[in-house]
């Protein structure tokens, strides 16, 4: 029933990312969940966000990452100030809209809910949803069914509040109008600039300049430790490849667990809904009456009426066709009525929390079991990765005891546990997911302490992802060293001259502004060009900045521009034109733009007012705790 806010790409675009249904669907925590250890981390009114929370959230953001950037994504990214309080505020804004929508009596029907889970492409085989599709996706994330709908139910009504504030938004015609004229506006310029490199004759530096840049900058001209290392990685993984399964384990297996490899009876109808709060209870349970008779009386008609009087936009345009669905997808009187069907009979009036249906059943899948051959290979792998989960949870700790008890050397725990001895090239401190297991922060961090550079030790077992270990230990060290001044000096020189070289640059090219500004134009400008903000990318983004701020009541009109490492740009601005009109889909994506501009404005000021109309307190030192 909620279509029309779920269908709604601009809702989405304003609201939050945190809050989109992917999100939810890989593991958002409650909400409203209160439990936890440690001090919390924010509060909202007798709302709080624990440090378990607040901790689940970052690492599911650190996962996101890490499958959207690859070998790109360095965990220090969500490590810093910033990102961890974009991370709190996200989440105390969800809590903000979620308590507001409680107040409003703001929710998201059992319709929206089902209707939502039966888009959602991961549940579907062949392009239909499938009852057993869905309980496995999300037993794989340790979800219950009833977790996941309750987890949906929130966002939904999160989408609905966000959605509605946003669309509130309005961009008065005259406003939109004139912002476009803006965008499309033609300026016509010309360029004279004064090159850097041209100064740098000019360009003196004291005799002292470069040693003294030298000893007050030394850090600048330090070459970073570094380190040549030999790890070993115990996981779920290596330990799973050594296992075997026998045809009789799988075949046992089978035996204990046949519900799980049937399929269960799925049906599809078609509805004809009239809702009740459209026309209130008796005029629509009489309206629905009056369709059955009619139905009755030519069952033929029953898909051009639904298209007609059916109050349900989902499959109103579709005949009333739902679609197949299993037991639990539909609100109970629906499912019994339509579970009691024989194939081509049509129901009478049958009354739900939405309306009065007419119920229509078009087909039947009947369940069934997949035979042993079909789902052979998904026992295997079951069997292994449960067997690898056991056997890992057991080696886990020897191998913690060991590459501490016998720390001289990764051997004897490569031998035991038949791993590999792997070696990198020269290392640094910094994190670099291209170092493979040792580009792991906390890695790195244990690599380059004092006892492993001194003693050559292995480092503790260190995790670096679920159910995957590492521990290394350093052969070879650079320490910290201090390049020769000599090494460096021309360097230093030629950077400093060009940086004077660009003061020069800059103090003429002011000067020349103001004689410029006084009616002084004796300058041999360059050859005109005519720009937009559409189409700036002549320019460099300071310049386009300078020339589009130019005014343009009195022609020509002069601006100057520092361009870094380059020098400085003179513009004189010769003609303004309207530009040309825009043809109606790139004036219409332009609008909607700045349609979403105004509603995430909108937005941002309701969640500003919500905070100030509750009490909204962030512990920081709890913020900035490191603690897993």
């Amino acid at each position: 029933m909620f279509d029309a806010v779920r269908n709604n790409k601009r809702i989405v675009q304003v609201f939050l990312a945190l809050i989109t249904l992917p999100f939810a669907f890989f593991g958002v925590d409650s909400y409203m969940r209160n439990s936890g250890a440690g001090s919390d981390v924010a509060s909202i009114g007798d709302v709080k966000i624990t440090q378990q929370q607040f901790q689940q959230n970052l690492r599911e953001q650190q996962d996101r990452l890490r499958a959207q950037l690859g070998d790109k994504f360095d965990p220090k990214m969500l490590d810093q100030p910033e990102a961890r309080k974009a991370i709190i505020d996200d989440m105390i804004n969800q809590r903000l809209l979620l308590v507001e929508a409680g107040k409003q009596r703001m929710f998201a029907s059992d319709e929206a809910v089902r209707q939502t889970i039966a888009s959602i492409d991961a549940f579907k085989v062949d392009g239909k949803f499938s009852t057993e599709r869905y309980e496995a996706a999300l037993r794989a994330q340790g979800m219950t069914p009833a977790g996941f709908e309750a987890q949906l139910r929130q966002d939904l009504t999160l989408q609905q509040l966000a959605g509605a504030v946003g669309q509130s938004g309005i961009v008065a015609r005259s406003v939109g109008d004139r912002l476009l004229a803006l965008q499309t506006e033609k300026r016509e310029i010309v360029e004279f600039r004064l090159n850097a490199d041209s100064y740098l004759d000019k360009a003196k530096l004291a005799d002292d300049a470069a040693k003294k840049f030298y000893d007050e900058n030394s850090k600048q001209f330090e070459t970073p430790e570094q380190a040549k290392a030999e790890f070993v990685v115990l996981s779920m993984e290596s330990i799973g490849s050594q296992l075997a399964v026998t045809d009789a384990e799988v075949k046992a297996w089978y035996d204990g667990n046949k519900d799980r490899f049937r399929q269960a009876e799925e049906r599809r109808a078609s509805h004809i809904l009239i809702a009740s709060e459209k026309l209130g209870k008796d005029k629509a349970k009489a309206k629905a009456e009056e369709l059955l008779q009619q139905i009755r009386k030519n069952p033929g008609a029953f898909e051009d009426l639904a298209k007609k009087n059916s109050d349900d936009p989902g499959s109103a345009s579709k005949g009333g066709d739902l679609g197949f669905f299993g037991r639990g997808m539909m609100v109970k009187p629906f499912e019994d009525t339509t579970y009691a069907l024989k194939e081509g009979e049509i129901s009478g009036v049958v009354e739900s929390d939405f309306g009065f249906h007419i119920i229509k059943l078009t087909g039947i899948h009947g369940a069934k079991e997949k035979p042993l051959a079909d789902v052979k290979a998904e026992i295997e792998a079951e069997l292994k990765k449960t067997g690898a989960a056991r056997k890992f949870a057991e080696a886990a700790e020897a191998f913690s005891n060991m590459v501490y008890e016998q720390a001289d050397s990764l051997k004897p725990v490569a031998d035991k546990f038949k791993l590999t001895v792997k070696q990198s090239d020269w290392l640094g401190r910094q994190a670099n997911p291209a170092n493979g297991p040792l580009g792991n922060a906390k890695v790195l961090a244990a690599l380059f302490a004092d006892d492993s550079v001194k003693n050559r030790r292995n480092t503790e077992a260190i995790e670096i992802a679920t159910n995957t270990l590492v521990a290394a230990r350093i052969v070879d060290y650079k320490p910290t060293a201090l390049q020769p001044f000599e090494s460096v000096k021309p360097a230093i020189e030629t950077m400093l001259k060009r940086k004077e070289a660009q003061a020069l640059a800059a103090k003429d090219g002011e000067a020349r502004l103001e004689a410029l500004k006084k009616g002084e134009d004796k300058l041999s400008w360059g050859a005109a060009k005519t720009v937009s903000r559409l189409e700036a990318r002549m320019l460099p983004p300071s310049a386009a900045q300078a020339v589009f701020r130019m005014d343009t009541t009195k022609l020509p009109s002069y601006t100057g521009v520092e361009v870094p490492g380059n020098g400085y740009s003179l513009f004189k601005l010769t003609k303004v034109t309207a530009g040309e009109q825009l043809d109606a889909e790139r004036k219409k994506a332009m609008l909607q733009q700045l349609g979403n501009l105004v509603a995430q404005e909108e937005v941002q000021l309701y969640l500003a007012a919500l905070r100030s109309r509750y009490k909204v307190d962030i512990n920081q030192a709890a913020l900035e705790s490191k603690d897993k």
